[in-house]
C-alpha cells in the first residue's frame, strides 16, 4: 500500500518525537551549542586556565567542591547556596573553597548568555578546566544539569578521612559509582592539602594504642610530626601527595600536578589520610592501586577523567526540574 506524502510526513514526525523522548532527561556533550551566541565552555576555560596558573590551590578546591556537591542530593549546585542552615554551614564543608571562582565564571557567562547555563554545569566545566590546567589532561564533560532549590546542612553526610574501605565502598556504590572508580576519584588527592587535625592520631595515638599507625612509613611519620607537633594549637597543613617532600626520595615535587604520584606514595606506605593508605592495603582496592601506580601516567589520567564524568552524572536534575539560577548563591524566588 502506497502512503501519501502527508502520511509519510506524519510517520517521520512520530519517529523524531520518539527519538526525542528517548533522549529526554539525559546529559549530553555540547548541550549549550546553539543555545547561546557564544562558546560557553570557551568562556569557562578562558577564566579558569590562567587563574590556576596563578593560584594552584584552585584545582583541589574545585575537585573537592564537585565531590561535596554531587554526594549530597546529586550534582545540583546546592553546595553554592547561602543560608544560615545551608550545606555550606555543615562541618565537612566549612573548609570548602572556590565559591568566588564559580561566581566569577557564572557572572561572565550571564553577561554573554543570561538565564541559560546552570551553576551545576559551571562547577563541572570549571573543575574539568582546572584539572587540565594542572596537567591532568582535557576531557569532554556532559552538560544539561539544572540547579537545585534546597540546601540543608542536615543533608550533608560525607565519608570522613578515617572511613574504612568497606564503608567508603558502600557509600560510593550507593551513588552508582563502582569500587574501581572510587579508587580513581580518591586519586584526586594527588593535589591539595589536608590539616594536621585530620590525621594527627596516626602520628601519636593510632586507634588509642598510644603509638603511631604501623602502616605509615617511619620517615614520613617523623617528617609529619615535625609539621604537626602533638601539643600544637596551630592546625598546620601538609600535602596529600607527599611526592617530593623532604622525607621522600622517590622523585620531584608533584603536589600541584594531577598525576599518578599519589598511588606510588601509598604503595610505599606514604599515605597521609587513613583512607588513602588503606586503599593500598585492602583486598577490595589494592590491585587497582598497584595497577595505577605502576602503569604509565596516561592510564591514570584516562581512568580519572572517566570517573569524574561518572561523578558528574550522580542524581542530576534535568529538563523542567530545578531551575537555572541567576546567582549561584541564591534561588530565583
Amino acid at each position: 500500500m502506497k502512503m501519501s506524502a502527508a502520511a509519510v510526513a506524519l510517520a517521520f514526525a512520530l519517529v523524531l518525537a520518539n527519538f526525542a523522548n528517548q533522549c529526554h532527561g539525559a546529559l549530553q556533550e555540547g548541550f549549550y551549542k546553539g543555545k547561546c551566541n557564544v562558546d560557553v565552555e570557551k568562556i569557562v576555560s578562558g577564566i579558569i586556565t590562567p587563574l590556576v596558573g596563578q593560584k594552584p590551590w584552585i584545582t583541589p578546591a574545585l575537585l573537592r567542591m564537585q565531590f561535596h556537591d554531587c554526594f549530597v542530593k546529586g550534582c545540583d549546585a546546592s553546595i553554592l547556596l547561602d543560608g544560615s542552615s545551608s550545606e555550606k554551614t555543615a562541618p565537612p564543608n566549612l573548609s570548602v573553597r572556590g565559591y568566588d571562582v564559580i561566581d566569577l565564571v557564572k557572572a561572565a557567562i550571564e553577561k554573554m548568555c543570561p538565564g541559560v547555563v546552570s551553576c551545576a554545569d559551571v562547577i563541572v566545566m570549571a573543575t574539568r578546566d582546572a584539572v587540565a590546567a594542572s596537567k591532568g589532561g582535557w576531557y569532554s564533560v556532559q552538560t544539561g544539569r539544572r540547579d537545585g532549590l534546597v540546601s540543608l546542612a542536615t543533608n550533608v553526610n560525607l565519608p570522613g578521612p578515617s572511613v574504612s574501605v568497606e564503608n567508603s565502598t558502600a557509600i560510593f556504590n550507593s551513588k552508582g559509582i563502582s569500587t574501581e572508580d572510587m579508587v580513581y576519584l580518591l586519586g584526586g588527592h594527588t593535589v591539595g592539602v589536608t590539616h594536621c587535625s585530620l590525621f594527627k592520631d596516626r602520628l601519636y595515638n593510632f586507634n588509642n594504642t598510644g603509638r603511631p599507625d604501623p602502616t605509615m612509613q617511619p620517615s614520613l611519620a617523623f617528617f609529619l610530626r615535625l609539621r604537626c607537633p602533638q601539643s600544637s594549637t596551630v592546625d598546620n597543613t601538609v600535602n596529600l601527595d607527599q611526592g617530593g617532600s623532604s622525607a621522600d626520595l622517590l622523585g620531584e615535587p608533584t603536589s600541584n600536578t594531577v598525576d599518578n604520584s599519589f598511588y606510588k606514595q601509598i604503595v610505599f606506605h606514604r599515605g597521609v589520610l587513613q583512607i588513602d593508605q588503606a586503599l593500598a592495603l585492602h583486598q577490595l582496592t589494592k590491585d587497582t592501586v598497584n595497577t595505577v601506580a605502576f602503569a604509565p601516567n596516561d592510564y591514570f589520567l584516562t581512568k580519572f577523567q572517566q570517573a569524574m564524568v561518572k561523578l558528574g552524572a550522580v542524581e542530576v536534575l534535568t529538563d523542567a526540574q530545578g531551575e537555572i539560577r541567576k546567582s549561584c548563591r541564591a534561588t530565583n524566588f
